[in-house]
């Protein structure tokens, strides 16, 4: 059984994509009219094309839980997670995300998407999300976390759990306690 999830962009979201693309269209006619004909125009809308361009090839899409595996659809991009791999599922207030800091990724281009840094544990960890909100936050068993936005977080938070692992201990170690 297939189930999907699609993202839906928040009011936000789309606020700060138009400052964005106002912002870069009139850097770069700014650039056009100060330096015509010159290299630094010609550079700068080259760089600004292409970082739209790898920015919006992963914007996130929809979530898409199958029998085995949830699948994170992106334009171009797919991350997979195993559903025996999870290891925890939990729905995360707006709130505990205000310590992410974008590393590599979008931040409110067309959504949140990419690496960030959480400040509180000083940890790596990737978000999908089309809105500041909603949050689940999906734990694996090597401890990697992803973060998807979903407007129906509760659903997606009550058919991932199950597959979640029993007993996992993010402290537990193979070394044995004396």
């Amino acid at each position: 059984m297939e189930t999907i999830y699609k993202y839906r962009f928040g009011r936000r979201t789309l606020y700060w994509t138009a400052i964005y693309i106002v912002f870069f269209a009139l850097l770069g006619g700014l650039l056009y009219h100060l330096y015509e004909g010159g290299y630094l125009s010609a550079w700068f809308t080259s760089f600004v094309a292409a970082v739209v361009a790898l920015m919006s090839l992963s914007i996130p899409r929809k979530i898409v839980v199958t029998d085995d595996r949830i699948e994170v659809r992106c334009l171009l991009d797919i991350t997979e997670l195993r559903l025996s791999e999870i290891a925890s599922v939990r729905r995360v207030p707006p709130r505990e995300m205000k310590w992410m800091l974008p590393l590599f990724g979008g931040c409110g281009f067309f959504g949140y998407y990419g690496h960030y840094l959480d400040l509180k544990d000083f940890d790596r960890v990737r978000i999908y999300a089309s809105e500041w909100r909603n949050f689940v936050e999906i734990t694996d068993i090597y401890e990697e976390r992803l973060y998807v936005s979903c407007a129906d977080a509760d659903r997606l938070v009550a058919q991932l759990a199950p597959h979640g692992v029993k007993g996992f201990d993010t402290e537990a170690t193979d070394v044995p306690k004396e």
